[in-house]
């Protein structure tokens, strides 16, 4: 395949032609240019003998373009100030000052730590566009293999052979009842207490993490508990709940939202808080996931301290 003539010509000839081209005098241009005048009018001829094209024509006060010198001016500069835009907006892309972040989450609930830390992270990061997907945890890590998302935040401590992750924060486990359900008074709540409910989970968000929690807690304990499961909000799961069609588990996340006709309780015998984590691909070495990540580390050290 032949090779395109465009390729062949050195970027240095095409600026130094607009240098020309904006002094109309070779010695002025290669003065701007902090080069010698002579290098100037070898690259220019060279380009003109390339081209097979009268760009200049020379006289003793100067220098003045053709008409083939005018419209190929035209060209070059535009391209060349494209080229110079592509150049700056990569660097600010590798220094993280632009550019996009794609981010998997279960839920994103005013006053929430997640809120807070992407609240922040826009703050800090204005040029970065943060375009935020809700799903269920696998859902969101399928996404994350296929690079339509560059992290995902999940509940739990997933350990992914393919993927990198690491503990952000974590909530206590709440109980959430009816206010009218004869435990609504209590300061806590036990698994035992819960036995032989009827639990509501979601088919989206944590829903999955959830049931399959449930499921391990009461496992063996007689009455066995039933769980019905629904394709709706974490809203419309707190209304079902208040409404007195059974109760749900959650994070203390969403204690933070508006919820007339329930309570959340604590329980006295979960072992440890629910961790929360973030997965990101090892290939992804982008310094806008990194400035996240720093971010919530920073975060984390001061909601501990």
């Amino acid at each position: 395949m032949p090779t395109q003539l465009g390729s062949r010509i050195p970027l240095a000839s095409l600026i130094q032609t607009l240098a020309v081209a904006e002094y109309l005098n070779i010695r002025h241009a290669a003065n701007a240019l902090r080069t010698s005048q002579s290098s100037v009018s070898a690259r220019i001829k060279a380009l003109e003998e390339e081209l097979g094209i009268l760009l200049f024509e020379r006289n003793t006060r100067g220098v003045r373009l053709t008409e083939a010198g005018r419209l190929f001016v035209e060209r070059v500069s535009a391209g060349v100030d494209q080229l110079d835009h592509a150049v700056k907006t990569a660097g600010m892309a590798a220094s993280g000052e632009c550019g996009r972040l794609c981010i998997g989450i279960h839920a994103l609930i005013p006053g929430s730590f997640l809120a807070e830390l992407i609240g922040r992270y826009r703050e800090d990061h204005p040029g970065i566009e943060v375009k935020i997907t809700e799903g269920t945890a696998r859902n969101a890590v399928m996404q994350l293999r296929a690079n339509r998302l560059d992290v995902v935040f999940v509940a739990g401590a997933p350990e992914l052979p393919d993927c990198h992750s690491r503990r952000i924060w974590s909530e206590p486990l709440l109980a959430v009842l009816p206010e009218r359900h004869p435990l609504a008074g209590q300061p806590t709540v036990t698994w035992a207490d819960l036995a032989g409910e009827t639990f509501l989970v979601r088919h989206g968000g944590t829903g999955p993490q959830v049931h399959d929690h449930i499921v391990l807690r009461l496992a063996g304990r007689w009455p066995a508990p039933s769980i019905l499961r629904f394709d709706i909000g974490r809203g419309t799961l707190l209304s079902m709940v208040g409404q007195g069609f059974g109760i749900t588990i959650v994070g203390a996340a969403t204690s933070l939202l508006p919820a007339p006709g329930v309570v959340f309780l604590p329980f006295a015998d979960e072992p440890e808080p629910v961790p929360f984590s973030a997965v990101w691909s090892p290939f992804n070495q982008g310094t806008a996931l990194r400035n996240l990540l720093d971010l919530a580390a920073r975060m984390k050290r001061e909601s501990d301290q």
